[in-house]
């Protein structure tokens, strides 16, 4: 480690291996951890404010009178190719997310821009003899090279906020374009070699499972300020195997803890262990297509009923968390936290009868799919034991790599599956947006009409206090369907070197990497 903080290289457990590096097509945290050292989009993250707005590729921005629309100045900066940045890069980005063939999951994130939305579905859905809408009715527009014009369905005041997210950074068009086009998702223009970047960082080396090696981007436009010569993510699937990586100072850190240490490294070594806030859900995503019993509101009930998440949290987990009885975490300022769900055995088994399964006779044993990491192993076991014990459900469990998950999930080909959301921005919509029909993040094949009505025009409400009144219904349609089941809310859990610095707390843990830096010995 001395070597590696002499040459600024920073040593981090990053899960698994990553999916993909193409922030259009992304979805995983491990992937936003490298994907933000590689690249920069309009906004940027602060080095310690949750809200604040940091300047990125924009330099500057305005907006008009009503608030809708957005002009962004952007900065002399360059591609790591040479090519210099513009607008009309951003412009070609945000058509590609629209794109239907690219199959963005996060593609309803850019529906908050006028006709965004339309032209989706105009291209996606086409009806016959009339001709899909032309990109130029879509509100994003590249005045001239230094000029990107976005216009939005109404005033959104969290929309900078919005920008920080992957799926709105860019990408160089001309590299796109040699390695498949617009629409392809084969990876090519992300391998060593051919990744063109304007982050703080450029790719360097990629062995599969095994390492991937960023450096620091001479072409990037703040290099001056960029403390840090490179960063070694490391796909660590284990806890154990990671936290002896750390204590033989082969990691600065962890991406988590395992859950028999906590309490070891709260009693001898609290300066090396972290437990910050983190704003998400850990939850369980439930297929609601198989027409089976899981299709029926009342078992999937009688399951979130029977879940005892004080006990989770507080004998298992340890590490902070709290028990989820809603969706949307507290500490969203304005928005009301309601206890939708409690630990009622009772009631469970009453409606697991009711259903036609009393002390879980005739119902058919069901799978539990996670991906692969011990403490959602432990989480998997323990609510197995509960549904054993409280309903007498027989539930197997099973593990898949971290690729193989995700498919499956987007597939739906699980019965009951292991799952998170943290939120891509401070906002109560970004936890439940994605489960409208059809969202590429849904994965449960649930839908409700007036679910998917409010959702569609919350964001024109016109304030806050409207707004949120409208998104707290949704909840508790949420709640009262469960097509998921929450269980707790997050914390952060992890590992830290004492010589890593400006490593600061973050609500949704996503930083700017060029303010992080390494101390060496002596310093």
């Amino acid at each position: 480690m001395e070597r590696a903080n002499r040459e600024g290289i920073l040593l981090r457990g990053n899960a698994t291996e990553p999916k993909t590096l193409d922030p259009h097509v992304a979805t995983g945290v491990p992937e936003n951890h490298i994907i933000t050292a590689l690249m920069e989009g309009l906004i940027a993250y602060h080095p310690t404010d949750n809200t604040a707005i940091e300047p990125g590729m924009a330099e500057s921005f305005e907006t008009n009178e009503a608030g809708n629309v957005y002009t962004f100045h952007i900065r002399d900066a360059k591609w790591s190719n040479g090519d210099p940045v513009t607008a009309h890069d951003f412009d070609y980005s945000y058509r590609r997310v629209l794109t239907p063939a690219l199959a963005c999951e996060y593609v309803t994130m850019l529906f908050v821009v006028k006709n965004a939305e339309k032209y989706f579905k105009s291209h996606s859905e086409p009806i016959p003899g009339e001709e899909p809408m032309a990109w130029e009715e879509v509100g994003i527009k590249a005045l001239d090279d230094k000029r990107l014009q976005i216009t939005l369905k109404a005033a959104m005041p969290y929309f900078p906020q919005m920008l920080k997210h992957y799926s709105w950074f860019p990408v160089n068009p001309r590299v796109i374009e040699e390695h498949g086009g617009i629409s392809s998702r084969n990876g090519q223009w992300m391998r060593v070699g051919n990744h063109v970047t304007n982050g703080p960082f450029r790719l360097k080396e990629w062995k599969t499972n095994q390492i991937l090696e960023v450096e620091k981007n001479p072409d990037y436009w703040d290099a001056d300020n960029v403390k840090l010569n490179g960063i070694r993510f490391f796909p660590i699937e284990s806890a154990d195997t990671e936290e002896r990586l750390f204590q033989a100072e082969q990691l600065h850190l962890t991406y988590m803890v395992p859950l028999h240490k906590l309490d070891l490294y709260k009693a001898e070594n609290p300066e090396l262990l972290r437990l910050d806030p983190y704003l998400g859900n850990y939850f369980y995503r439930v297929n609601v297509t198989q027409g089976g019993p899981l299709s029926d509101k009342r078992v999937r009930r009688a399951l979130a009923l029977s879940i005892d998440r004080e006990s989770l949290t507080n004998n298992t987990l340890k590490g902070g968390q709290t028990p989820a009885h809603n969706f949307v975490p507290p500490g969203i300022k304005g928005y009301p936290t309601n206890e939708f769900l409690s630990y009622d055995p009772q009631e469970a088994q009453r409606l697991l009868a009711e259903a036609g399964y009393p002390g879980g006779e005739g119902f058919p044993t069901f799978e539990i799919l996670y991906n692969t990491r011990d403490d959602h192993k432990t989480i998997a076991e323990t609510i197995q034991q509960m549904w054993k014990q409280t309903l007498g459900l027989n539930v197997q469990i099973i593990n898949q790599e971290w690729k193989v998950y995700l498919d499956a999930q987007s597939n739906l080909e699980y019965d009951v599956s292991r799952a998170g959301w943290i939120g891509d921005y401070v906002d109560p919509y970004t936890f439940l947006e994605m489960f409208t029909t059809g969202n590429g993040n849904n994965d449960t094949g649930w839908s409700n009409a007036r679910y998917d009505e409010i959702i569609r025009t919350a964001p024109l409400a016109g304030d806050d206090i409207k707004r949120f009144a409208m998104l707290e219904e949704a909840e508790a349609i949420l709640m009262d369907e469960l097509p998921i089941l929450p269980i707790y809310i997050y914390t952060l859990p992890y590992l830290i070197h004492p010589s890593l610095k400006n490593w600061n707390p973050k609500l949704l843990d996503n930083r700017n990497m060029k303010y992080i830096w390494l101390e060496q010995s002596g310093e």
